[in-house]
Parts: C-alpha cells; sequence; structure tokens
C-alpha cells in the first residue's frame, strides 16, 4: 500500500517548510528511516527520513518549493505499485535559481482575487494573514520599479501572497486583468517596546535595490529571512548596551593542555568553550536577572540555565541549546557542545533542541575576532560575544610587589544586555563573576 509522506511540522510555532533538495530520485529504493530529502524552516535545517522501507514511486515537491506543513510531498510503495493519486498542493512561494519550475498559475483575470487582510495589529495576525503582507525583495523591486502597489495584485502563493509571476503578470496585462482587492484600511503600528516578544513587526519596507548587469539577484533562504527578521526586531525591541572585559586566559589553557588527552581517551574534546560555558553558568546562578526574559510588560526569571552555542553554517548560522545546562559537569558540558555543534552542521537537529535558550554564548574569536556587539535573541536579556583567544605581553606583579612583562593568554569578551532589565553596575558585577572564575578556575571541577 502506497505511503504519504508529508512535510512535517519542525517546532510548535513552524508553519511551512523548504525542500532544499531531495537525496533520492523517483524510482530509487529507501529503507525505513532513510534521509530521503533536506528542508529548511525558521528553525532549524534538517534531514528528513523515510517514514516506510520501499519505493520513491513520486516527488511532488519540487526543490527550491515552500510548502504549508502537512503538504504531501512525495509517495512511497511497493516497486510495482503506482503512485496514488493525490492534488499536489505545493505552490513555490520564491523562485529559486536552479529549482524546478512550478506549474504557472491561472492567468491573472482568472484568478480571485485575494482577500485582503483586515485591518488589525500585526500582534493579533494568524500566520497566515503575516505571510499575506509580505513579499520577497525580488517582487518589491518589480513592484517599486513600475509603480505598483502590491496590495492591489492578486497573489497565487501561499494565503495569497504576491510571488514573481503575478507581479509580472499584472505589470504585463494592468490592473484590468488583475481585478485589485480593497486596499485595507491603514492602522499606526504599535510602539516597538509594547509588542510583545517573539513578534516580528519590522515596520518599513526593504530598500530597492536596482540590479546591474553583471550582478546575481538571489532570494533569501528561510534561514536567511528569519536571521534578518529577528536582528531587526531585537534591535528596535531591546534598550542594547555593551560592556567588554579583557580576561586572561593562561590558567585555563594551563588546565585543557594538562586534561585534554584525559577526555579524548573517553571521546570527548575539551575546548575552551566548554570553560566558557561552565564559567558563565556559575554566573549566571548569582546573577539571576541575566538569565531572564522580558516581554515589555514584565521580568520572568528563569527556573533553569538553558545555555545556546551558537554555530556558524556556511549559510547562515544555529543557537543549539544545551537544556538545564546547570546541571552538568564540565566532561558534560564539552560532550554537549561537540555532538550538537557536529549535528548543526550535519543538518541533524531536531526543532526542540534549538527552542528554550535563556542565555547565548556566541564565538566570533575562532574567526579572529578582537570583540564584537552582538544582538540580543528575544525574548532573552543579554549574550555573551566572545574575542579571539591570543597571547599577549601584558604587565604582571610579582609576589614581592615588582612589575615584570610576561607572556600570557588572553582575549576579550562583551555581554550585550538589554538596559530595561539590567543595570549597567549588575552587567559589570556579572562581567567580574564570570573573569574571575576563568583566572582562577577550580582544578576539582575537571
Amino acid at each position: 500500500m502506497a505511503v504519504d509522506v508529508i512535510m512535517p511540522q519542525m517546532g510548535e510555532s513552524v508553519t511551512e517548510g523548504t525542500i532544499v533538495r531531495w537525496l533520492k530520485k523517483a524510482g530509487d529504493p529507501i529503507e525505513r528511516d532513510e534521509p530521503i530529502f533536506e528542508i529548511t524552516t525558521d528553525k532549524v535545517d534538517a534531514e528528513i527520513p523515510a517514514p516506510e522501507s520501499g519505493v520513491l514511486l513520486e516527488i511532488k515537491v519540487g526543490e527550491g518549493q515552500t510548502v504549508e506543513v502537512g503538504t504531501l510531498v512525495a509517495v512511497i510503495g511497493a516497486a510495482n505499485e503506482a503512485a496514488a493519486q493525490h492534488p499536489v498542493a505545493a505552490t513555490p512561494k520564491s523562485e529559486i535559481p536552479g529549482a524546478p519550475a512550478p506549474v504557472p498559475p491561472a492567468p491573472a483575470a482568472a484568478q480571485e482575487p485575494a482577500h485582503p487582510v483586515e485591518a488589525k495589529a500585526r500582534e493579533d495576525m494568524t500566520a497566515a494573514e503575516l505571510r499575506r503582507t509580505r513579499s520577497t525583495p525580488v517582487v518589491r523591486k518589480i513592484a517599486q520599479e513600475h509603480g505598483v502597489d502590491i496590495a492591489h495584485v492578486s497573489g497565487s502563493g501561499i494565503d495569497g501572497r504576491v510571488t514573481k509571476k503575478d507581479i509580472l503578470a499584472y505589470v504585463e496585462t494592468g490592473p484590468k486583468a488583475a481585478p485589485a482587492p480593497a486596499a485595507p484600511a491603514s492602522k499606526p503600528a504599535a510602539p516597538a517596546a509594547r509588542a510583545p516578544a517573539g513578534k516580528v513587526d519590522l515596520g518599513v519596507p526593504g530598500v530597492p535595490v536596482a540590479a546591474r548587469e553583471r550582478d546575481r539577484v538571489e532570494p533569501m533562504t528561510a534561514m536567511r529571512r528569519t536571521i534578518s527578521d529577528r536582528m531587526i526586531q531585537s534591535k528596535q525591541y531591546s534598550a542594547h548596551v555593551h560592556t567588554c572585559f579583557e580576561v586572561d586566559y593562561s590558567r585555563v589553557a594551563l588546565l585543557r593542555d594538562k586534561f585534554k588527552n584525559r577526555y579524548a581517551e573517553r571521546g570527548v574534546k575539551l575546548t575552551f568553550t566548554a570553560f566558557l560555558a561552565k564559567a558563565t553558568i556559575d554566573a549566571l546562578k548569582a546573577f539571576p536577572i541575566v538569565n531572564a526574559a522580558h516581554d515589555g510588560e514584565s521580568v520572568t526569571y528563569r527556573g533553569d540555565i538553558n545555555l545556546g552555542i551558537a554555530v556558524a553554517l556556511d549559510n547562515g548560522l544555529l543557537v543549539p541549546v544545551i537544556k538545564n545546562a546547570d546541571e552538568l559537569s564540565l566532561q558534560g558540558l564539552a560532550r554537549s557542545i561537540n555532538d550538537l555543534g557536529e549535528r548543526a552542521r550535519t543538518k541533524k537537529l531536531m526543532p526542540q533542541e534549538v527552542d528554550g535558550v535563556t542565555f547565548s554564548i556566541t564565538n566570533p574569536g575562532i574567526f579572529g575576532s578582537q570583540w564584537g556587539t552582538p544582538i540580543i535573541p528575544q525574548p532573552t536579556t543579554a549574550i555573551l560575544g566572545v574575542g579571539t583567544i591570543e597571547k599577549r605581553v601584558k604587565v604582571v606583579t610579582l609576589p614581592d610587589g615588582t612589575d615584570t612583562m610576561a607572556i600570557r593568554t588572553c582575549g576579550y569578551m562583551t555581554l550585550g544586555f538589554d538596559h530595561r532589565t539590567i543595570d549597567g553596575a549588575v552587567a559589570d558585577q556579572f562581567m567580574g563573576r564570570l573573569k574571575k572564575t576563568l583566572e582562577t578556575f577550580d582544578e576539582s571541577a575537571m
């Protein structure tokens, strides 16, 4: 009997996913739990396994297409079995270079006008209504060049979203062939500080970019769009302040050299990040406000310390989360950091492994950055940025009180914090605690 393969829901708030590439082609034999396609969502990139063994009879959604959760994307069955006849509910959200050409929409004149979103605050809109209000940079660019108001164009995409084909058809045939729905009544945007955490309300359109002859225009990936929206949202929402401390890592470097082989024998790579995680947890326990969340009206003091460790990917960034990190030893933290980082890079993470963060560490220092000013992930109130760790010449005071020059292993750390919640004095006390823990790291914790 044929088995349907559907677009899975990769997280509670995820409503759609984009198929990045098929790992199997129609007619290929497959085993149960064998990865058959890759998807990207606004939460995670992942390989999706086959629900049953058999033969991939039919692929219904091509690479580069974005479809709703629950959409039929493929059919698995026996080698001699015909593919089940199912309607294809997939409509591409954006045109991606190299992706199979989707079935063209019906002529604009034959389409029913998309229902306009009723005037309401964005925080009251459903996910479908929010998607209707958005369009890709390519669509906005074409509309701007031709003086077209996108709100007057009937969209054939998900929830009436205007696609590139829609805007081109409108430009070519004019408004008579694509009747314009009534424009929704405008409503002043709510102040950024009053918007609930987790809601994206950018408030301004993208800046049009005129492509030149030798330019290449590519739609943003789902991950890139999510990073873009969340970073702008956070900058508008939180009162960002940064404080920077220099740390002497010589003690940590000594302990790492002493114990790294012993950890390796247990299958664990001992990195500076594990020491940083352990020291950060100690400081968060001492200053729980830094582990809190702020929604514009109240502060939520988190009972758990869920530590996010940013992982740079070829096409973006993921922040896997170590749940209940305060319950782990240094070895347990090192093992979790290694495991989550590797699975983030190989697209093996599950949605729950990137949710629930209460504090984050980002480490641009691995690329040589001295220090930076990281943006706070919402709805948390702070993030730690770690600069490159290197040997420096420093002035040190000897036990007899005299000063001398010495080579020390040092680096900068920056705390980005929300000043609505965390005072500067508290932020500096937190960093002072973190610095002291690293510079006097207790060997018994090894």
